[in-house]
């Protein structure tokens, strides 16, 4: 069975003191994860080292960077690199988040660079797809979301390819309340497994989890994560609240 991840994007939330509370309710829940299971907190910056070592040694708790620089050093001022966070024992980067493509500019190219620096440092790129809304209403978020796996992803070896997370996020259910129902998850899962397939070959793309990243909460998880080409999720606010991503952590399949 492919990986099932569970992970956690805090964004830019939480004081110091709040994100460690918020970890020690988490981990104090004992939860046993099988070996393909994993859970994966993606953290403010500020609070990698912290993260990383209340974590400690727990089987298949992993602490993610939510970006990272698509150059390997320079005048970038206030940036990080890759090869900071893998000096820092840094195994996950989040990469291409929505947010980070509409608020920051962050083009295919700029990704596909991104991809390299994590790569080159032995860091596991997450690396996000999604369609705005208005190109699910026009039908072609196929298309859409196809184009973005190809510029950022397809200059990769087929191994390099195998130790990636790719996270869908429909971009018009982040934060909306909205969830794409599980027919429309799994299609575009299936689908975007099939572009890997076209690519790679279908071995490598059955290698590769996807997890559905668009409002999953406590209370739909199971079903979103049910369905068989979608490997967990990306959660967003549903992973402030302890109880609720304990919830969403035992969902996993």
């Amino acid at each position: 069975m492919r990986n099932q991840i569970a992970a956690a994007n805090w964004k830019m939330n939480l004081t110091y003191q709040q994100a460690e509370k918020l970890l020690d309710e988490i981990l104090k829940a004992q939860i046993e994860l099988s070996t393909h299971q994993q859970v994966i907190f993606a953290v403010p910056a500020p609070y990698l080292t912290m993260a990383k070592s209340e974590v400690g040694r727990d089987k298949n708790f992993f602490i993610a960077a939510q970006n990272c620089h698509h150059k390997k050093s320079g005048a970038f001022t206030g940036e990080i690199s890759a090869e900071m966070l893998q000096s820092l024992g840094i195994k996950y980067c989040v990469i291409g988040h929505s947010e980070r493509r509409e608020y920051f500019q962050e083009t295919h190219a700029m990704l596909a660079d991104k991809m390299d620096q994590c790569l080159e440092n032995f860091i596991t790129p997450i690396f996000c797809c999604g369609e705005p809304l208005s190109i699910r209403e026009s039908g072609t978020q196929n298309e859409y979301v196809a184009q973005q796996l190809k510029d950022s992803l397809f200059h990769l070896s087929a191994a390099q390819v195998q130790s990636i997370i790719i996270a869908y996020e429909p971009i018009w259910a982040i934060g909306t309340g909205k969830t794409a129902t599980t027919e429309q998850a799994q299609e575009i899962h299936a689908f975007l497994r099939s572009v890997i397939s076209s690519q790679y070959g279908q071995d490598t793309a059955d290698t590769i989890p996807i997890l559905y990243g668009g409002s999953v909460k406590a209370g739909n998880a199971a079903e979103l994560f049910a369905c068989p080409d979608v490997d967990g999720g990306l959660v967003g606010g549903a992973s402030l609240v302890a109880q609720d991503f304990i919830t969403i952590i035992k969902a996993l399949k």
